[in-house]
C-alpha cells in the first residue's frame, strides 16, 4: 500500500437483506476511505446503516456488491477463511455488552484471542498482563467480570481487543451501558490508543459527548454517507499515525 492510499477503502458497496418483494436494501452504494491512525465516529439513527457497514469492515459480513480494500488487499474476493485471518490479525472489537466469559478471569478473557492464535502458555500470561496494564487494570488479572463495576469490564473488553496488536479498533457503542463518567473515561482511554500506539479507531455511536472525542464524524442516514466532517480532537495527535502492514492472507494460514 503506498503511502497515499487509504487503510479502509469502499467503494460503491451496497448490501442488501432478503430477496423478491421481502429485499431490503441496507447499504445504497457506500463510498469511504480511512486513513491509517484515524480516528473516526460513525452516527446516524436506528436502520440507517452504520452498524451494517461496521460489519463489512469487520468482515464479519460480505456486501452485495462493491469494493472492500483493506492496505490495499480486496477483502470483498477473499473466501471465509482468508477473511477470517485478516480479523485476527488486523482487527480487534469492543461492544456494548462486554461479551465477557462469566467464569473467566479478566486475564483468561483477554488471553482468548491469543489461544486462537496457538501462542504459548506463558507467552500468553505476559501479553494478558501487559494489556490489562495499559488499561490500568494492573492487580486486577484474577477478578471475575462479577467481581468488576461496568467501566473496568468494558477495560477488560478493550485490553482483550488490543492484545494482539490489532491495525484497527472496531468498537460498537462501546460507552452505551456505562455512566458518563465511566463512558468518559473509556474514551479517554480509546483517545491514548490512537494517539499513543496509533491505532486506528472506528466507533459507532449515538452520543454526540462520546463522538466528539474523535477527529473525525461520518453520519450514515437511510443506507448513504450523509455527511462526513472532521474536528479538532481532544488530545493532540500522534507524531506518526499508525501504518499498515503488508498482507497477503491465504486460506492454508487461516
Amino acid at each position: 500500500m503506498s503511502p497515499a492510499e487509504p487503510l479502509i477503502q469502499l467503494r460503491g458497496i451496497t448490501k442488501t437483506y432478503g430477496s423478491g418483494t421481502a429485499a431490503f436494501l441496507a447499504l445504497k452504494g457506500i463510498d469511504l476511505d480511512i486513513a491509517a491512525g484515524e480516528f473516526v465516529a460513525v452516527m446516524g439513527p436506528s436502520g440507517s446503516g452504520k452498524s451494517t457497514v461496521m460489519n463489512l469492515i469487520g468482515c464479519l459480513d460480505t456486501p452485495t456488491s462493491g469494493e472492500y480494500r483493506f492496505s490495499d488487499v480486496p477483502v470483498h474476493s477473499l473466501n471465509r477463511d482468508q477473511r477470517a485471518l485478516l480479523r485476527r490479525r488486523h482487527l480487534g472489537f469492543v461492544f456494548q455488552g462486554f461479551n465477557l466469559l462469566a467464569r473467566t478471569s479478566a486475564q483468561e478473557n483477554v488471553e482468548l484471542p491469543l489461544l486462537y492464535r496457538g501462542l504459548g502458555r506463558a507467552e500468553r500470561h505476559a501479553a494478558a498482563r501487559a494489556a490489562l496494564a495499559e488499561v490500568g487494570l494492573a492487580g486486577w488479572e484474577h477478578h471475575g467480570p462479577a467481581e468488576l463495576s461496568g467501566g473496568q469490564q468494558q477495560r477488560v473488553a478493550i485490553a482483550r481487543a488490543i492484545v494482539s496488536r490489532p491495525t484497527v479498533l472496531l468498537a460498537d457503542e462501546p460507552t452505551g451501558n456505562l455512566d458518563s463518567a465511566r463512558g468518559i473515561e473509556i474514551m479517554e482511554l480509546l483517545t491514548r490508543l490512537n494517539t499513543e500506539q496509533g491505532i486506528t479507531v472506528l466507533m459507532v455511536t449515538h452520543e454526540p459527548e462520546m463522538a466528539a472525542f474523535a477527529r473525525r464524524i461520518v453520519r450514515f442516514r437511510d443506507g448513504r454517507v450523509e455527511s462526513d466532517q472532521r474536528q479538532a480532537a481532544h488530545a493532540e495527535p500522534p507524531l506518526e499515525t499508525g501504518h499498515a502492514p503488508a498482507i497477503t492472507p491465504s486460506a492454508q494460514e487461516a
